[in-house]
């Protein structure tokens, strides 16, 4: 018995992968405005701006729970 290759299937987007269903008109005006191309705002861990003044006092309780 000799090993069988699969065909592997073609590469083409799904509906979900750009998340606009049926695409009629123009796939690449389509694929800009799709949630792919969002810009993603990313807070930083160190430097300017990575300060997080609600995460400074997270693990203190306040008085009236601790009661």
């Amino acid at each position: 018995m000799s090993k069988q290759k699969i065909p592997l299937a073609k590469a083409t987007m799904s509906e979900t992968d750009i998340g606009r269903g049926k695409i009629k008109d123009n796939f690449l005006a389509a694929l800009v405005t799709s949630k792919l191309y969002k810009m993603q705002i990313v807070q930083a861990k160190k430097g300017k701006g990575s300060y997080q003044r609600k995460a400074k006092n997270i693990r203190q309780e306040s008085y009236l729970i601790a009661v």
